[in-house]
């Protein structure tokens, strides 16, 4: 008989774990099959795959807890059960499960807790020489107010052990501090909340995949909103195209050095906060992340087979990968062609830029760029073959009493890609399929606060350049009208009709652009407006870099053309269709 594998799944679909681990938990289950195991799966979700009676070779329909577990464990004895690929409701149960003397496969409940316990990890940290924000894990409101006095304001305070940016919060001052602590606290009883320095900058992630010794990053994702919006509301878009050749090699080494630290096998997710040409490291989940299927899909990188391999004690020079950052590459002539001749031997063949034997295969060609070349600054990334961009998706018409405006807490319920040719040809895609267009020929709704008029300024001088027609309250209008841009001014809401929601309930407003407010009385009016938009049908962008980034997809909006309709491999190709 067939050894049994049991492969924990992520249970019911919330904000923050959704369809994406359910994607990571089903090609698992396929891996260990095509490996010779029999793999039964740990689900209570009816909407998903894995709960499909012939994707596994057994279900269990059950809740996805520590009791339930062990049940099933004493009926079915299998050789280990999987936690990396069920989001953060599986890992949780690691470490119960390695108390009851059952085989955790891949990353150990022990690496698991020194990346997620607080005090290990920035000992680690410490040790590797990486930096991170300053900060502490605390248990009292005194204690997080010594530490937010040490580091200095703004902070980050969040509760640790859960997901989706559950009860998070940028704190500005000791009194928000004293009316946040308490929900951070209530969100996750008993265990610390966290508390760090908030550095405003760009933010940044990798997957990876390790062996324990080597390390694959499949790719760098650059967040086109700045740190503070969380990542699985934030525009994602791969390759980078900010980020210096420094920051990602220092992206790339320090994701090699943790894993092998950690002695990580399988996947694991890095979150990054860029500023001032250092990478710090803000958190490491050991575990499969949101953005495998979107990642495994735009680099050809067959992520989840080739971790769920590593987890069972295969290496990635076996399977001819090697450590290092994959980059995606026009394909390789065959030799019969006048082209090169497979080669296969992988540290060797991707040096040289030859075509490699790997096993599972890539779905798109490519070569590793060793860490080796990271180290010593010799790496030289080439031009993008194509563009993939994450975008969120958000149900705020259905859920009538959500504040729209974007923060560290998640509140995305999906999310859509776009891919083409151009940087601005993804946007454009990535835009229209998340809801972001312009309705009609109306105005365009500037309202934004005193740090984001700068922004707001470039952003109206496109917007005006490609003949749209602005309005804005009095102060963003006069700044408008002095730097040059015609702007029609709007009263604000206490200042009386007519004012900017009569302009956005008669229907001529046709895209908002309206940025927290960094007051009590402005947010309030700007989150009034926010949701007439909403009930109006507007468009409404709450982040300054996601308006920016719009700017960037103007010239498609006026000529949709420009964008390319290709198949996937098509796009792996350099965009030559067949």
């Amino acid at each position: 008989m067939k050894p049994t594998v049991l492969v924990l799944g992520s249970g019911p679909i919330r904000i923050g774990q959704g369809i994406e681990f359910d994607y990571s938990c089903v090609h698992c289950v396929w891996s260990l099959q095509k490996m010779g195991y029999r793999a039964i799966i740990v689900n209570n979700n009816p909407e998903t795959v894995s709960t499909d009676f012939d994707t596994g070779d057994g279900l269990y329909f059950e809740p996805v807890t520590l009791e339930d577990t062990l049940d099933i464990i004493v009926h079915e004895n299998p050789i280990g059960v999987v936690c990396q690929f069920g989001g953060q409701t599986a890992i949780n149960l690691a470490e119960g499960l390695a108390s009851h003397d059952v085989q955790v496969l891949g990353t150990s409940p022990k690496s698991i807790a020194m990346a997620e316990d607080r005090e290990q990890f920035d000992e680690l940290l410490e040790r590797l020489a990486i930096p991170r924000p300053r900060g502490k894990a605390v248990r009292s409101l005194d204690e997080a107010k010594v530490v937010a006095s040490t580091v200095g304001y703004p902070v980050l305070v969040r509760p640790s052990f859960v997901l989706g940016g559950r009860a998070m919060e940028i704190v500005f001052s000791e009194k928000q501090l004293h009316g946040f602590y308490r929900e951070a606290e209530d969100a996750n009883p008993g265990q610390p909340v966290l508390v760090d320095k908030y550095i405003f900058g760009k933010e940044a992630e990798v997957d990876v995949i390790s062996d324990g010794v080597d390390t694959l990053v499949p790719g760098i994702m650059e967040h086109i909103e700045r740190a503070g919006i969380h990542s699985g509301d934030s525009m994602a878009v791969y390759p980078t195209i900010s980020l210096t050749p420094s920051i990602k090699a220092q992206m790339v080494t320090s994701a090699c050095k943790i894993a092998r630290a950690l002695q990580v096998k399988g996947l694991m997710n890095i979150q990054f906060v860029v500023q001032n040409e250092v990478a710090y490291v803000l958190e490491v989940n050991p575990r499969a992340s949101r953005t495998v299927p979107y990642l495994s899909k735009v680099t050809g990188i067959p992520m989840v087979d080739l971790a769920t391999r590593c987890m069972m004690g295969r290496t990635l020079k076996e399977m001819g990968y090697a450590s290092g950052l994959w980059v995606l590459r026009p394909p390789v002539r065959p030799a019969r062609d006048g082209g090169e001749a497979a080669c296969a031997l992988p540290q060797f063949a991707d040096l040289f830029g030859l075509e490699v034997v790997r096993n599972p295969a890539t779905h798109a060609e490519g070569t590793i760029l060793s860490e080796q070349s990271f180290i010593d600054g010799t790496t030289i990334i080439p031009p993008a073959v194509l563009y993939a961009i994450k975008a969120p998706v958000f149900s705020f018409q259905k859920l009538a009493k959500v504040e729209p405006s974007l923060g560290p807490e998640m509140k995305s319920t999906g999310e859509i890609l776009g891919i083409d040719n151009t940087f601005e040809g993804a946007l454009y895609k990535a835009f229209v399929a998340s809801g972001i267009h312009f309705k009609g020929d109306g105005y365009v709704l500037l309202t934004v606060n005193d740090d984001d008029k700068a922004a707001a300024l470039e952003i109206a001088k496109g917007l005006y350049a490609s003949g749209r027609q602005i309005a804005a309250t009095h102060g963003t209008a006069k700044t408008l009208v002095d730097h040059g841009v015609p702007c029609k001014p709007v009263n604000k809401i206490q200042q009386g009709s007519p004012n900017i929601l009569d302009l956005i309930t008669d229907g001529s407003v046709s895209l908002m652009i309206n940025t927290p407010g960094l007051n009590e009385s402005s947010e309030s009016e700007a989150a009034r407006i926010r949701r007439a938009c909403i009930e109006s049908g507007v468009p409404c962008v709450t982040s300054i870099d996601t308006a920016t980034a719009l700017i960037r997809a103007l010239d498609v909006y006026a000529n949709p053309e420009a964008a390319s309709c290709l198949r996937l491999e098509e796009y792996f190709k350099g965009g030559a269709a067949d």
